[in-house]
């Protein structure tokens, strides 16, 4: 029994080795199989789809998740009163602490610039611009112009034409005060709040102010003295009769824009007396009024 099975164990091993040499001898070696893929060079619409969309995804638009927004002004003047005021003087005042190292000239060598006007500015910008605002950038805007010209930068002579009238200084003349058909010589003066005008005329030395003598009008010595200057200090007191009208401002003020009216219609009268009163020292008793600045009479209009 034991033979048997052996015997047929191993016709078995022997039947499944020749099935293997057949199936190797039966089947034939495949050749290769070669396959081509067409390549074109337009892309197919739905790849231009996908690629778009691929390209859609990859790029992040902003502010996708945000429900609620505003728009924030260029300029954080926006919400001021004068906006574009503001970003003239942050620009002016920035132009300043730049350049404020460059060598600078003399005030009477500076160039001659005539300078905007306080209507003009609220004007331009349309905005109500306080005359302590515009004092203070005119100010900035008179240090710039002290730079040398030869090594001012442009950006500053930029800036510097905001603040410019267009006009020709050169061609603004005084205009001499004239006698009217009576005589009479009419100036005017100025002197803080306060504002004169004088009518003088050849007569006997009557000063009337707001039809009141002089006693009357000004009650301290000093304001006297300063309202008569131009004819005490010239000696014309006794010469000319003086009608005036006074308002606005203190006594100290109306008496002194009194004197500037009345040394400019002086003027009018004789023109040598232009020096002395251009001088601004009273003989009297030393004292110099500053506002006695008669060096023109009206200037005409530009």
């Amino acid at each position: 029994m034991a033979s048997f099975t052996s015997n047929f164990r191993h016709l078995r091993c022997q039947r499944q080795w020749m099935s293997v040499q057949w199936h190797q001898i039966a089947l034939p070696l495949s050749s290769p199989v070669i396959r081509a893929r067409a390549i074109s060079t337009k892309p197919s619409v739905e790849e231009s789809a996908a690629e778009a969309e691929s390209l859609a995804e990859s790029v992040k638009i902003p502010f996708q998740d945000v429900k609620y927004a505003r728009c924030v002004p260029a300029t954080p003047s926006y919400f001021s009163r004068e906006p574009q005021f503001n970003d003239l003087y942050i620009r002016i005042s920035n132009l300043l602490a730049r350049y404020r190292h460059l060598p600078i000239v003399k005030n009477h060598e500076a160039p001659l610039v005539p300078w905007t006007k306080l209507e003009e500015l609220r004007a331009q910008l349309e905005e109500p611009i306080k005359a302590s605002q515009y004092a203070m950038v005119i100010r900035i805007a008179k240090r710039l112009n002290l730079i040398v010209p030869t090594l001012m930068p442009d950006e500053v002579q930029i800036a510097l034409q905001r603040f410019t009238r267009n006009i020709n200084p050169f061609l603004n003349r005084p205009r001499p005060i004239k006698l009217d058909k009576f005589g009479r010589a009419v100036g005017a003066g100025k002197r803080k709040e306060s504002t004169a005008r004088a009518f003088v005329v050849e007569g006997s030395g009557e000063v009337l102010v707001n039809g009141k003598t002089l006693d009357q009008a000004f009650g301290r010595v000093y304001d006297r003295e300063s309202a008569v200057w131009a004819l005490t200090s010239t000696r014309r007191l006794d010469k000319y009769n003086v009608w005036a009208l006074v308002e606005g401002g203190g006594t100290t003020g109306q008496s002194q824009a009194l004197a500037q009216a009345i040394a400019k219609a002086l003027v009018a009268h004789e023109p040598a007396l232009k020096p002395a009163l251009r001088k601004g020292e009273s003989e009297g008793r030393g004292i110099r009024i500053s506002a006695l600045r008669v060096s023109d009479a009206y200037r005409g209009p530009s």
